[in-house]
């Protein structure tokens, strides 16, 4: 038993001195590459706020004043967090994709999936990483 501890403990201290910043919450310091490719944000706000797919009824999204809804996490600083919904690297491709069809690549989300095209989830991505923090300045 004591080997077993000791093991673990020696595990736990070797990766004490590892930066897994990077890998854990890839997004937080690299802003600059939350450009998404052919995305224009003007259009995704628009398909957000048009309220055809509903986002508003499970977001808080700023800017969007009605509904606000809770069963999904508010939107704003969107481009600053780590992670999609908890588990996928917060990466352009991986927004896209997710907001294409979040089951799909997270059988377990909440968040279904509504019929994004490409070209309409390529815009959404867009906007949301323009969103702030409503505490920014």
């Amino acid at each position: 038993m004591r080997i077993r501890l000791s093991l673990v403990l020696l595990g736990w201290l070797g990766l004490a001195g590892c930066d897994l910043s990077a890998t854990y919450a890839p997004a937080t310091a690299d802003l600059e590459n939350k450009h998404v490719h052919d995305g224009d944000a003007a259009r995704g706000f628009s398909l957000v706020a048009s309220g055809s797919y509903g986002c508003a009824a499970c977001h808080a999204i700023p800017g969007i004043r009605t509904p606000k809804g809770v069963a999904g996490p508010p939107l704003a600083g969107m481009a600053r967090r780590g992670f999609i919904a908890g588990q996928l690297p917060n990466k352009p491709g991986v927004m896209v994709a997710f907001l294409q069809d979040p089951p799909a690549l997270l059988a377990t989300t909440g968040m279904p999936n509504v019929g994004l095209t490409l070209d309409e989830a390529r815009d959404v991505a867009a906007y949301l990483y323009t969103l702030e923090q409503p505490d920014a300045e």
